[in-house]
This record gives structure tokens, sequence and C-alpha cells, in this order.
């Protein structure tokens, strides 16, 4: 008896086996449709209803009066530096600065943006925190980045040839009438080719952004943790009046 049992089961196990090998399971069909996202689908009352309270409180915060500009602020009013740029390099030296120190025990040296990264200018009237992600609206954030002299003059020659007025802060260049560099000052004193620089910029450029491959020779670097956006919003909460002007920090002479 017994052995016919161990027989039974031995049979069972061997059709089972087969059976397993047999049944494959697998994909076999896959079927789908586009469904377009635009102005013929109805509107939902019950997600409308839904997210209007949210709406209504984001917009309540980012149309707060902050500070007021005067004047339009532009990306284009400058041969060698603008309004708008000046602002931007100007908010990150003033905002990034006492962060960088206060975990390194060093200071920014000067401030390095790019044109581009400055996506609209800013118009007469108040100024909101919704201005501030117009203007910015990259998630960029504030890195400083240590280059010797060698690296500096590569970026001054950089933004000589460049042709494009990219924001600068702490940093001073006078080009002769021949397109050459006449003098180079840093926080007002006379560039040292020995010494190391602190330059404050965003983790877009150091990465090689805008083709400012300088950076790459970065000694070290310190990530502030500080998006360029919020360093604005934090800037226009703490002044009333927003006036920059096209000043010379950047020019080229007309005279020798």
């Amino acid at each position: 008896m017994i052995l016919k049992i161990k027989h039974f089961v031995a049979f069972i196990t061997i059709i089972g086996a087969c059976s397993c090998r047999d049944s494959t399971i697998g994909l076999s069909k896959i079927e789908g449709r586009q469904l377009s996202i635009d102005a013929d689908i109805a509107d939902s009352k019950e997600i409308d209803s839904f997210v209007a309270p949210y709406r209504d409180r984001v917009d309540e915060v980012l149309d707060s009066t902050l500070a007021y500009a005067p004047n339009p602020i532009s990306k284009t009013d400058g041969t060698y530096n603008t309004t708008a740029g000046n602002l931007m390099a100007d908010i990150v030296l003033s905002e990034a600065n006492p962060i960088y120190k206060a975990r390194t025990g060093h200071e920014i040296d000067f401030v390095l943006l790019n044109h581009g990264g400055i996506r609209s200018g800013i118009s007469k009237g108040s100024i909101t925190s919704r201005t501030a992600y117009e203007v910015m609206p990259f998630e960029n954030s504030i890195v400083v980045a240590e280059l010797g002299g060698k690296s500096v003059l590569k970026l001054v020659d950089y933004l000589r040839d460049s042709g494009r007025a990219h924001p600068i802060s702490g940093l001073q260049i006078v080009l002769d009438r021949d397109h050459q560099v006449k003098t180079v000052k840093i926080q007002g004193q006379d560039f040292d080719e020995d010494k190391t620089y602190r330059v404050a910029t965003s983790n877009y450029l150091l990465s090689g952004g805008d083709s400012m491959f300088f950076f790459k020779d970065a000694t070290e670097v310190v990530d502030t943790d500080y998006l360029i956006r919020n360093a604005m919003i934090d800037y226009f909460k703490k002044v009333d009046t927003v006036a920059p002007t096209v000043d010379d920090r950047f020019i080229k002479l007309t005279e020798q």
C-alpha cells in the first residue's frame, strides 16, 4: 500500500512539473490610445472647488508687495553691465556672503552670473515674490568656488570676449579702446595673480554652463544650499525701493 502511494505521489509530481513547463505566462498584447489634454476637455467643478482655496492662498503669497521699483529694470539697457544684471549679482553677494562666512570664516570676493539666466526684466511698480519667479524660474543654487589667479584671468578674458553683459559684483574690469584688459580690481583692490579668490556663482555655471569652463579649475567648492530666487525674495523683503543703475563695474574706455 505504501509503495502504491509513493508511486502515485511521484506520478502527480511529474505531471505537475510538466504542466508548469508548458504553461508559460507572459505579456501577449499591449493596447493604448492617445488622450489630448486641451481646451476641449470640460472643466471639473469638483476639482476646481478642491483646488481653489490652495490657488487663492498661493496667489496671495506670490502677489503680496515686497518692494517698489521706481523705474523699469532691464537686462538690455547697457553694453557691459545692465540694471537687472547688477541687481542680481549684488543680491547674491549681499545675501550669500553672511551664509558663506558663517560656514567657512571667509568672505566672498566677487560674483559672476550669466546674462541668459535672467529670464525677465522688472517693470516699474510693485515687486512681489512672483517677480522673483519670473526673473529666476530655475532652481539654481548659489555656490562659492575658490579660483587661483590664472583661472580668474581666464574668467576676465571670457567676459571681455563674450559680447554679453554677464552680471558681476565685487569685480571691476576696464577695457581700453582696443578691447584689451587695462585694469582689474576685486573689492577695490588691484588684482593679484598669486592670490586665490572666492567666487560666488550658480551650480549651473560651476558645471561649465554657458561655456564657463574656468570653474573646472576650482580648488574647493562650497554649496550654500541657497537658491538665487530665494536670495532675491529675502532681499526684496529688506528694502523699500529697488533702483539699480548701470555703473562702472565693467566699462570700455573710448580714449587711451
